[in-house]
């Protein structure tokens, strides 16, 4: 039977602040507390290249609040975009002074929703099951911590949830690269694979480090994948092409 194809992207869009060197953490800090004109058009530039796939998972996505403008930038960028249905769960609010969050845009709409508090301050995974039942395909979107002691708890969280999980996809910034033993230890406990060569993604101007993944699981088959020369952000965006065996498709 014939496979159908799935697009998709994931993107740590700095909350459309769009860092375009290292000095700009110290000139530009104030982006962080107040809005910027700058900052809607990272977020128009952001929305024409998502247009180009069905599934998008973001993370640091500002909900609304005083450095965006008030702007819940999931919303926008998904109307911008084309894709009609999303979901943004908030991590950490400051204040008004900024909304935290990670968010799934989607062409289809899922048939269930799942938001987790992860363990440690303001990190979240981010759930949506497309179909039901064994052929139910289920995409995580995630943003673990700084620290290797938080992420190890917050992948021994995922690892649990993910337990009996079949046809799965768990994309995001990861703070980790593929070596970290955290992150192995999370993948032989899954049997879940990078869909993709580790390949930089951080800082978008100069990537040293291969930090942002997309790791699948099941019969998901990868038909390709890279890193994309996207820069409005600090990070460079990720883009996978799965290929969905029929069942799976018709299903979700």
């Amino acid at each position: 039977m014939a496979a159908t194809t799935l697009r998709l992207l994931s993107y740590n869009i700095q909350a459309g602040i769009g860092a375009g060197r290292y000095r700009d953490y110290l000139t530009g800090s104030w982006r962080h507390v107040l809005p910027d004109p700058r900052t809607l058009a990272n977020l128009d530039a952001i929305a024409r290249l998502l247009r180009r796939y069905d599934l998008v998972g973001l993370q640091e996505v500002d909900g609304g609040s005083l450095r965006s403008a008030f702007l819940d930038q999931a919303r926008y960028l998904a109307h911008r975009a084309g894709l009609p249905w999303w979901r943004l769960q908030t991590t950490r609010r400051v204040g008004q002074v900024s909304h935290h969050a990670n968010a799934l845009l989607a062409r289809m709409r899922p048939a269930a929703v799942e938001e987790h508090r992860l363990p440690g301050a303001g990190r979240g995974a981010l759930c949506a099951r497309f179909g039901t039942g064994d052929e139910a395909l289920a995409v995580w979107v995630v943003h673990l911590s700084l620290g290797r002691r938080a992420r190890q708890r917050q992948l021994a969280y995922l690892a649990e949830r993910l337990a009996g999980e079949i046809h799965v996809v768990v994309m995001g910034d990861f703070n980790c690269t593929l070596a970290s033993p955290e992150l192995g230890r999370f993948l032989a406990a899954t049997g879940l694979r990078p869909a993709a060569p580790a390949e930089p993604t951080f800082p978008s101007w100069s990537p040293v480090r291969a930090i942002d993944h997309v790791l699948v699981g099941g019969t998901l088959a990868v038909r390709e994948a890279a890193v994309l020369p996207h820069r409005h952000s600090d990070h460079r965006p990720l883009a996978v092409t799965l290929e969905l065996p029929a069942a799976l498709a018709a299903a979700a």
